[in-house]
């Protein structure tokens, strides 16, 4: 059986997955960053340009 008969590749299955549900986890951990790079948050653009007028 050759592998083409398979199915799909791993590398495959996993873009597809990726199609559907996104990239989930950072391509990099924390110990791999420069200690001041962070990962935003989904709301760290947000809080960092809140208009002054939200602040009463």
């Amino acid at each position: 059986m050759a592998e083409d008969d398979k199915g799909p590749s791993a590398a495959a299955q996993r873009r597809r997955v990726d199609e559907i549900f996104g990239d989930v986890l950072p391509e990099t951990t924390s110990d791999e960053r420069e200690p001041g790079q962070r990962t935003p948050d989904p709301d760290s653009w947000y809080l960092e340009n809140r208009p002054p007028h939200h602040d009463r």
